[in-house]
């Protein structure tokens, strides 16, 4: 697709109607389900009433959050009329009841952790913003079971998940901001920031000697960076930023300002690449923007994002692998949180 620097009406609806074309799509599709007996092999739709397509549960998620981004912004987009029935076929309490189920069975207390945890809650905290009530309203109970989990979980998390991928515990944070936000939930967000900082409240120097991995799609070193600038206070933030990349006015780490290469965009894992590429512009774009606006930093972080965005953009519906998904990113990319 064209290469662009913001989101217009244009984007998005290339955007919606790559997403309306696979919510749906039950196949191929990739489990993440533990079989505690022959009555659990069952196909995706019957595990799964609302998020059974994508390819997988939490990007199905994530996809149904850029739809309902992109109709608040956009609510006179030629799919809007599409995206709205969508919603009203999806979030019904019926179907919420039937992946509270899903939920319910012992051996799914780690499903999708923290990922797809994090994404159901920015997915119901869109929800919340746009003009139909009944879609939160709808999806809210869901949404608390992942709450509670975030709640049940970090106190007992000794340690952080700084790898590149799904179990990235900065990420899971930084989503869950926003919902907690949302919703008014002052004690899950002071547990948030009160885990972001005892992960990752002394960090210093950041080397970021092993970015980008083979199958990465964050950047361990920038989307903590971006959770830490979420979650703290700007005052406390500045100064913790100062510390962990210290020498970004030189362009260093080096290999956070290089652009990654996608070598065979049909596997999946090396397709993963090209959301480094967008989800790193999302966090350049972002901690650009939470730099005093005469600070020398913020033209080069600008630069490197768009960099960044003009190597992933183009690749968002190339092959499966990415088109399942890497529009999400893309989004993310080009409108911030």
């Amino acid at each position: 697709m064209p290469v662009t620097s913001s989101l217009t009406a244009a984007t998005a609806e290339t955007f919606a109607a790559i997403a309306l074309g696979h919510v749906r799509r039950e196949y191929p599709h990739k489990p993440d389900h533990v079989l505690d007996g022959p009555a659990d092999l069952r196909a995706p739709r019957a595990l799964h009433p609302i998020f059974h397509g994508s390819y997988d549960w939490h990007s199905c998620v994530h996809g149904h959050w850029m739809l309902a981004r992109l109709l608040r912004h956009f609510p006179g987009l030629p799919s809007a009329a599409a995206i709205r029935a969508l919603f009203d076929s999806q979030f019904t309490p019926e179907k919420v009841a039937g992946e509270c189920a899903y939920l319910a069975a012992p051996s799914a207390a780690g499903f999708k952790r923290p990922y797809g945890w994090a994404w159901l809650l920015k997915l119901a905290e869109e929800l919340t913003r746009l003009e139909d009530p009944r879609w939160a309203a709808s999806l809210a109970p869901l949404a608390e079971v992942f709450a509670q989990r975030f709640r049940d979980f970090l106190p007992r998390a000794t340690y952080a998940v700084r790898v590149g991928t799904h179990f990235n515990t900065a990420f899971g944070l930084r989503m869950a901001a926003d919902y907690a936000d949302a919703t008014r939930d002052e004690a899950l967000a002071g547990l948030l920031r009160a885990t972001a900082r005892r992960w990752y409240g002394a960090d210093a120097d950041c080397p970021a000697w092993g970015e980008p991995g083979g199958d990465d799609f964050l950047s361990s070193a920038l989307i903590e960076a971006e959770c830490m600038r979420r979650l703290l206070p700007a005052a406390e933030f500045g100064p913790w930023f100062d510390r962990f990349l210290p020498r970004i006015a030189s362009a260093e780490p080096a290999t956070l300002f290089r652009t990654a290469t996608v070598s065979d965009r049909t596997d999946g894992k090396i397709a993963h690449l090209d959301g480094l590429n967008l989800s790193r512009a999302w966090c350049w774009r972002s901690l650009a923007a939470a730099l005093p606006p005469e600070d020398p930093r913020r033209p080069l972080l600008l630069e490197t994002a768009g960099r960044h965005l003009a190597a992933g953009l183009p690749a968002i519906a190339s092959d499966y692998m990415g088109e399942h998904w890497l529009a999400s990113f893309a989004t993310l990319a080009l409108d911030g949180d």
